[in-house]
């Protein structure tokens, strides 16, 4: 964690987040043990650019992203209304991005993004978040999932993880297919410094939230990588993915703004499965795993209760 006795400026926050896309990857390429990331620099035209890193067909994950960007330059009209700006800005924004997509259906998919933004007006903010979606949920799983996510939460304040926990349940939603995405996680956007939190306390915030992630992940995908499945329970997953698919294209704020300020397509849509199905009007067999699956996708639920 990189400590600041000052503000951090942008260069300290760039720098943080450049190290953390390194030791993910790290670690992520050691518990996966058959494929490594491919590392694809590029540069966008109206200023900025970064690294993206693409791991595909490995042993455990099939298709993976660990992005790092940080771009700048005019804010839109689109983002200046989104920010409730109306005079002619200039924009930083930085961060990490990651989308992971696991050959076993029996393994979760995981979301994680680390953030920061700031406008040549001096208005500036942290967001983030981590999301896990299982293709089967496992109530034991989801638990073990948000009493990390919880610890990491109460060593920076006592209600973050509540009031993060419904923000993301709030955000990781359907709203078309009234179901959450997954389990849900933790969610933050827009914290501005402020007389009860400093920037310097926001920050380390978002880096705890981004050293959690490598050692969540690799915890499931060693725990549930030799798990057995069929092809039923592969046509389950590609049904799964769609819905992550649907997610991501008409609800996700960060690829409307990545598409909105000419971002790297490519890099934007990394997050796409390389696989997905849709079957239409799809009811799963009642008392499945599957319709357990689906009936447990609600907003609210307690988590750390092994109960749900």
């Amino acid at each position: 964690m990189i400590s600041t006795e000052t503000p951090p400026d942008k260069q300290t926050i760039t720098q943080f987040f450049t190290g953390l896309q390194d030791r993910i990857c790290a670690a992520l390429e050691e518990t996966d043990g058959g494929a490594r990331f491919q590392e694809d620099l590029w540069e966008r035209a109206e200023g900025g650019g970064g690294r993206t890193r693409i791991l595909q067909e490995g042993a455990v994950i099939e298709k993976g992203g660990v992005l790092f960007s940080a771009v700048h330059g005019p804010a839109s009209e689109a983002t200046r209304r989104q920010m409730n700006v109306t005079e002619p800005v200039d924009f930083y924004a930085t961060g990490v991005s990651i989308v992971l997509h696991p050959r076993s259906p029996m393994v979760p998919i995981i979301h994680m993004n680390v953030r920061y933004f700031e406008l040549s007006n001096g208005i500036n903010w942290f967001g983030g978040g981590i999301d896990l979606t299982p293709h089967y949920l496992d109530r034991q799983d989801a638990r073990w999932f948000h009493q990390q996510l919880k610890t990491v939460c109460d060593r920076h304040h006592p209600d973050f993880y509540a009031k993060h926990k419904a923000w993301a349940d709030d955000y990781f939603y359907l709203k078309h297919r009234d179901e959450t995405r997954g389990v849900g996680g933790i969610f933050f956007d827009y914290q501005k410094p402020s007389e009860e939190f400093s920037k310097e306390a926001i920050f380390a915030y978002v880096q705890s939230v981004g050293d959690a992630f490598a050692p969540i992940y690799t915890h499931f995908m060693r725990q549930n990588r030799d798990l057995p499945f069929g092809e039923a329970e592969k046509q389950w997953q590609l049904l799964r993915r769609g819905r992550y698919v649907e997610f991501n294209l008409v609800w996700d704020r960060g690829t409307k703004f990545g598409l909105e300020s000419n971002g790297r397509t490519e890099s934007i849509l990394m997050s796409m499965p390389p696989q997905a199905n849709w079957a239409y009007d799809y009811k799963p067999q009642p008392g499945s795993r599957e319709e357990e699956t689906l009936l447990g996708l609600k907003k609210g639920v307690d988590w750390l209760n092994p109960l749900g």
